[in-house]
């Protein structure tokens, strides 16, 4: 199994500390000026793919000479470049963990096919191991069931987004508590917080997002 990390091209200014985030175990997948952004870092991509319609001539020169797998679409296509990466790390490899930076901060119609990337049928099964992460959050899934969240260290709030209709959401020892909650809409369930370094929190259908986050 490896842990994918896929950069692509929203802001600069919404991105992580990258050189902190890598390490050995990491697979990079560069899409479109994600690619040249990850060579500027000293980081050379798995792989680096996209429509390539945001990096000059000499810039794709250089991610042909500098990444050995590089693949070019037509910008005319019914895939997003992102979708086109995450499909590559599920039937690919056998990631434990596929994590999407650069997806927040931009174009709105971007942001929002990023977040609901999880009802597409070829990610749905995969979901649980889907994040999008970015210098202030960091977004997970949840299929029904019941689960431990782990505080990340640098974030405060805790926010329960249902992305569907959602029932007998309760949780168990957040700041803010729920006992078998119902929503027949999407709703978002902001600042929340832990307090401990882990809360619990169970639900019986529907699809929910949980986003930490700082200020």
């Amino acid at each position: 199994m490896v842990e994918i990390a896929i950069l692509v091209g929203g802001p600069e200014m919404s991105l992580p500390d990258l050189h902190k985030l890598d390490h050995d175990g990491l697979l990079w997948i560069g899409v479109d000026r994600g690619a040249v952004r990850l060579l500027e870092l000293g980081i050379k991509p798995h792989i680096a793919l996209g429509d390539f319609d945001s990096v000059s001539k000499d810039e794709f020169e250089w991610i042909k000479k500098e990444v050995k797998d590089v693949r070019r679409f037509k910008a005319e296509k019914d895939a997003t470049d992102t979708e086109l990466a995450v499909e590559a790390a599920f039937t690919e490899f056998v990631p434990e963990k596929v994590t999407i930076y650069g997806a927040t901060g931009g174009r709105l119609d971007h942001l929002l096919n990023n977040l609901w990337l999880v009802f597409q049928p070829k990610v749905r099964p995969h979901l649980a191991k889907l994040q999008i992460s970015d210098r202030q959050n960091s977004v997970s899934y949840y299929q029904p069931g019941t689960y431990e969240l782990k505080k990340e260290e640098d974030k405060k709030y805790l926010a329960f987004i249902c992305l569907t209709a959602v029932e007998k959401l309760t949780l168990f020892d957040a700041k803010y508590q729920l006992k078998e909650a119902d929503f027949a809409y999407p709703t978002s369930l902001a600042s929340n917080e832990f307090v401990s370094d882990t809360t619990l929190f169970s639900f019986q259908t529907g699809l929910i997002a949980v986003i930490q986050s700082k200020d």
